[in-house]
């Protein structure tokens, strides 16, 4: 049987900054969700808007283009900006644990038995 356990767990924090996004792989919603829900806001939004003047729910047809074209376009501005700003944040935490490497101890390794206290059952 495989160990399932994270090889990184007896690491330090600078040896697991260096291990980066090694082996990891971004899901695959995480990696469409701007055209999903672009997608349904605006076909969504120009039934809406048709419903509400008392049109056929498909009509005007342009309309629905442009509206998920419009959302899929912001949606997709807001995760780039989103990403940008999380890769930011973290090249600053990176740069704090390279500067101040003894706040960041290797952490003990301690079974589960340890952790867990002596249970007494109470009837």
């Amino acid at each position: 049987m495989a160990n399932t356990a994270t090889p990184a767990a007896h690491l330090s924090a600078q040896e697991l900054l260096k291990l980066g996004n090694s082996g990891r792989e971004t899901p695959f919603l995480n990696k469409i969700w701007p055209q999903v829900v672009g997608t349904f806001f605006g076909i969504g939004t120009g039934v809406f808007l048709n419903f509400q003047t008392r049109r056929p729910v498909f009509s005007g047809i342009q309309k629905h283009v442009l509206l998920t074209a419009g959302f899929i376009g912001v949606l997709t501005y807001v995760q780039n900006q989103r990403e940008s700003y999380l890769a930011e944040k973290d090249a600053v935490y990176r740069h704090y644990v390279e500067l101040h490497p003894e706040d960041f101890p290797v952490p003990e390794r301690r079974k589960i038995g340890d952790i867990f206290e002596p249970w007494i059952p109470v009837r």
